[in-house]
């Protein structure tokens, strides 16, 4: 199956998520949140992120993660990566309990595609203080893709990870897995890059992005994917592919909001004040720019 019967098909299959110009969505990927090591790629960034997480949930935002939230190429269990990084969860939790938390697989945590993975891993966690299992994302369910259609308009936005445009990283995953478990891990720790990456080649970059922009032509609804890390935020009247980019940039996270019928690329990072205070800030990239702009375009 070619890229855009797969992508034609999740977008048939997938839930949807109603949304208006009062919803306040954001959309983060490619976290990788790994075992804390020195080849966990998210440990750098974890503060910004817990902050930015933060920010979302005082705000009410429905929280969206479109793939790669948790490095289980590289690392074989996930209660490392709980255990690690449990304050990331413990915010997490708060979304999940709320109703605010969505999550759809990518091609370095596609494991969780599997229903048993899920249940045995993600429903509790144990927790060694107490000695005891205790909930996490209780019955949670996670996604190939979602669609997030306009109650108003019906305009609907189609949200995947991306590797369904990458040949290795979607029908030959687990031949990439291996590679990255067992070769380009190892080489990590010796200043070695994985070249079958799209993050990290842009050659390949180019050519994903190049297969999903020729999906909205063809469609006519906007995308939204991660997998790249290159954050993309197109003009009104350009095909609409947008990118959140990534959490594991060398110094910022991005991420793609939803607002007041606007969408907006962000970033967070580590600012200094005048006085040397350092603090967590977010600046806008691009936007905002009225979604409705855009659903426009692909009427005409």
């Amino acid at each position: 199956m070619d890229t855009f019967d797969r992508l034609d098909q999740i977008f048939e299959t997938s839930d949807q998520i109603f949304f208006d110009d009062t919803s306040k969505i954001v959309l983060m990927s490619d976290c990788h949140r790994g075992d804390g090591s020195w080849v966990d790629d998210f440990s750098k960034n974890q503060n910004i992120y817990f902050a930015a997480l933060n920010h979302y949930y005082k705000k009410n935002y429905i929280y969206i993660e479109i793939g790669d939230g948790d490095e289980l190429w590289k690392n074989k269990y996930f209660s490392d990566i709980v255990h690690i990084h449990k304050d990331a969860f413990w915010l997490l939790n708060k979304f999940f309990k709320e109703n605010r938390l969505y999550m759809i697989y990518g091609n370095h945590d596609v494991v969780k595609k599997s229903g048993k993975f899920v249940k045995n891993n993600m429903y509790y966690y144990f927790d060694e203080r107490q000695k005891k299992n205790i909930p996490l994302f209780e019955n949670i369910k996670i996604h190939e893709g979602l669609v997030l259609r306009h109650k108003v308009t019906n305009d609907k936005i189609l949200l995947v990870h991306g590797h369904q445009g990458d040949w290795l990283n979607d029908t030959m995953w687990r031949l990439a897995r291996l590679l990255v478990r067992f070769l380009w891990k190892p080489l990590e720790y010796w200043g070695g890059h994985d070249p079958t990456s799209a993050a990290k080649n842009y050659e390949k970059k180019d050519a994903v992005e190049k297969r999903l922009i020729e999906w909205v032509k063809k469609n006519k609804h906007i995308l939204i994917a991660g997998h790249t890390h290159r954050p993309m935020f197109p003009e009104v009247g350009e095909l609409p592919y947008f990118n959140d980019g990534s959490s594991v940039h060398p110094r910022c996270i991005t991420a793609i909001e939803i607002c007041d019928g606007n969408i907006i690329l962000v970033k967070w990072q580590i600012k200094t004040k005048d006085d040397g205070t350092m603090y967590i800030g977010r600046e806008i990239l691009a936007g905002p720019q009225k979604l409705q702009d855009y659903f426009k375009e692909l009427r005409n």
